[in-house]
């Protein structure tokens, strides 16, 4: 368990992990909390027990960016090494083997919007904003905001928001495919963001897994390269024992009591 960082499981829901960012007030994400981004993700990865990751900043803010006090002196020289290790902490988040959705209430701004990017799935309070404020800086997003962003909305509307640094509401967001739902004023978003990871709990695991590394990673290559991304893992999953527990309960109409193995 870290300082600022920590992964928790939920008695009342089985199977959900929840990385829950506690650095009041607003999340600024320092070097200590991005080193503990990733051991978190790291421990999430490897636990057998979470079946599916909720990132969570509180009932108030989800996190307003980086630690703008902690960089404001820096370099050439002394950034170059941290802005790798800022975007390897999100990466790790983007590669969590399971589901991942975001709960965001509050602000969700510069890094704390690249940590909302870095998540499959964003849920979002209705009076939440996410946005891409760098350039009011004189720097542009630096741990995936120039890459994620334009991947999910489009190049188009990415340019805009980065370009403007302007704050974005959740209806346009959910408008614009920057969030996936946004949860009414006076519901909770923790909980919404709970109900929507439900179904994979009890799901296949390593299918998941499979599905996931293949949405990824072809995004990244070419479609041929990603067809024999795809065929791979298609076949992979013949060896696992869910694959025999769905098809036999498919045959037999009854539903699958799938072991995650």
């Amino acid at each position: 368990m870290g300082e600022f960082v920590r992964l928790e499981t939920l008695d009342e829901q089985p199977g959900v992990g929840v990385i829950r960012l506690t650095r009041p007030p607003m999340n600024a994400l320092n070097s200590t909390v991005q080193a503990e981004l990733k051991a978190a993700a790291a421990e999430a990865t490897s636990r057998d027990d979470v079946r599916a990751v909720i990132v969570y900043g509180g009932e108030k803010v989800f996190a307003a960016g980086a630690d703008i006090k902690e960089m404001a002196d820096e370099g050439y020289a002394q950034m170059a090494g941290r802005a790798l290790e800022l975007s390897a902490a999100f990466d790790a988040i983007a590669r969590i083997p399971k589901p991942v959705v975001a709960a965001i209430t509050g602000y969700a701004l510069g890094g704390g919007c690249e940590l909302a990017l870095a998540c499959d799935f964003r849920v979002a309070a209705a009076d939440a904003k996410l946005g891409q404020p760098e350039i009011g800086l004189g720097i542009i997003p630096g741990a995936g905001g120039t890459q994620r962003l334009p991947r999910l909305i489009g190049p188009s509307k990415a340019k805009e928001l980065i370009f403007t640094g302007r704050h974005v509401a959740a209806d346009e967001a959910l408008r614009i495919g920057l969030v996936d739902a946004v949860v009414p004023a006076g519901e909770s978003v923790f909980d919404a963001a709970v109900a929507s990871v439900r179904p994979y709990l009890t799901g296949p695991a390593q299918a998941l897994r499979a599905a996931k590394q293949a949405v990824d990673g072809g995004l990244s290559v070419d479609l041929a390269s990603g067809l024999a991304l795809e065929s791979h893992l298609f076949a992979a999953l013949f060896a696992t024992e869910d694959k025999n527990v769905g098809m036999r309960a498919f045959l037999a109409k009854a539903k699958p009591d799938f072991t995650g193995k």
